[in-house]
């Protein structure tokens, strides 16, 4: 299995009308691999708090549309990274997109945990309630969005509903790239899992970003790591490692918690 992974700069001179033409060219050059990944809310800045409002846009807006016909041009599943979607009737959410090869939805996965500590996303965002998976030919990837990275529950759910490759898009800061490392090493290892995680590069709201996309196998080992810049990062990968590892260390058979819910006294 080919995955690209396209570490976008989000930068503050570039309209997000001009970056989503970009992009939607950056993925059509990606025509051969099975998965491309894009990171988080790459259209604003996953920092650009102030923009959120204004550039909301309904579920099936403009980078649905624009993400829709790349895919389908490319013929490749993906992974559209997410958008601030405005729902008619609620609040913005911060919403992954995921495309089949023809182009048709997928998936959507609303951000269930939101960063900022009672301010910014946490705030100005709703959470949502759904885990989500998606079947494709090769491995059933497991969504997830940033600050998500750090609940491990989460992806544990993930992997009880059936996901063998977990997809990480995020808008990481600089100043805490050491855990982003450190943490898609340990829900691989935790969960003998692949991790692909698509982080942005470039600084949008004064917040410098880590880039540093990285794709890590069951064992925890990095298969290939991205820089500090803009930059698409390509590997091959063998989805069928995660059984033999699962079958070869049957750790995940061995869970006491978490199985079913606690008796009560």
């Amino acid at each position: 299995m080919r995955a690209s992974v396209i570490q976008i700069a989000v930068n503050e001179d570039e309209s997000v009308e001009a970056r989503r033409r970009r992009v939607a060219a950056m993925v059509r050059e990606q025509a051969g691999a099975d998965l491309v990944v894009l990171p988080e809310l790459w259209t604003t800045g996953a920092f650009a708090y102030e923009a959120f409002g204004s550039e909301a846009e309904p579920l099936e807006g403009p980078t649905y549309e624009a993400m829709a016909k790349a895919a389908s041009d490319a013929g490749v599943w993906l992974h559209a990274g997410s958008i601030p979607e405005r729902d008619p009737d609620g609040p913005l959410y911060n919403t992954s997109l995921v495309f089949s090869p023809s182009g048709d939805l997928a998936a959507a996965y609303r951000k269930i945990h939101r960063f900022g500590f009672d301010k910014g996303e946490a705030v100005l965002m709703g959470a949502g309630t759904e885990l989500v998976t998606v079947r494709l030919p090769a491995t059933t990837l497991g969504l997830s969005t940033c600050y998500d990275l750090r609940f491990p529950e989460l992806f544990r759910g993930l992997v009880d509903a059936g996901a063998e490759t977990l997809v990480v898009s995020a808008g990481w800061p600089e100043r805490r790239r050491s855990h982003w490392t450190l943490l898609a090493q340990a829900r691989a290892v935790e969960n003998q899992a692949f991790v692909v995680a698509c982080g942005t590069a470039g600084t949008h709201a004064a917040v410098p970003q880590a880039g540093h996309s990285i794709v890590v196998d069951p064992w925890g080992e990095v298969l290939a790591r991205a820089g500090a810049d803009e930059e698409v990062l390509t590997v091959e990968f063998d989805p069928g490692k995660v059984a033999t590892t699962r079958e070869q260390f049957p750790v995940l058979k061995d869970r006491m918690l978490g199985l079913q819910p606690p008796r009560r006294p």
